[in-house]
């Protein structure tokens, strides 16, 4: 018999797009100041005290609370805006083979083909752009069609296309010395990750 969902499962599913979201639109461009004041009023205390993201989370909003938005946003640009190459890259392509639109950015399209995704022709930045895969893995969690939108697509995606690089992208923004506020988002996300990835192992 199929196991019916319980309303923590739906409420955990909910954040954890909610999450991806966040991180795609915290990447794709600097924050808008509708998003900015929302994170900085965040709640930063878990219903389960200790939780894994609880610290990272506290921290992310503790820096949006601390820096203004106007500072922020040179930062981002300072970081991965720019004329030719950025301080730090946000393509997968990049970390997994060393250059950009290389056999990754390949084998990504042909797997969103596969998921009859393709990128928004007003997007200017290629597929591997990390904004755009935590769009897709919210897609893949929150989406009405079971086919696509499920745990096995989830776990697919994740695993190929997230799970090998990301970590590297992190890293790199934690350590630039530009980075004050974007070096706490870092740290959340790859606390986050991390903890899809246990998620996905316990699958097997």
């Amino acid at each position: 018999m199929q196991a019916q969902l319980t309303a923590s499962t739906l409420d955990e599913e909910t954040a954890r797009a909610e999450v991806y979201g966040l991180l795609a639109a915290l990447l794709y461009a600097a924050p808008s100041a509708d998003l900015y004041d929302r994170l900085r009023v965040a709640v930063t205390e878990t219903p389960a005290a200790g939780a894994l993201l609880e610290g990272p989370w506290g921290e992310l909003v503790a820096a949006a609370r601390e820096q203004p938005l106007a500072d922020t946003c040179r930062e981002y640009d300072a970081l991965f805006g720019g004329v030719g190459k950025p301080e730090v890259y946000l393509f997968g392509s990049h970390y997994l083979s060393g250059f950009l639109n290389e056999k990754p950015l390949a084998a990504l399209r042909t797997d969103l083909a596969a998921l009859c995704l393709a990128r928004d022709g007003a997007m200017s930045e290629t597929e591997d752009h990390a904004a755009y895969l935590c769009e897709v893995m919210r897609y893949l969690i929150a989406g009405d069609d079971a086919e696509v939108a499920n745990l096995t697509r989830q776990r697919e995606f994740f695993t190929r296309h997230v799970q090998p690089w990301f970590h590297l992208m992190c890293e790199a923004v934690a350590r630039h010395p530009k980075a004050r506020f974007y070096r706490t988002l870092a740290c959340f996300a790859q606390a986050f990750v991390s903890v899809e990835s246990q998620g996905f192992d316990m699958l097997e």
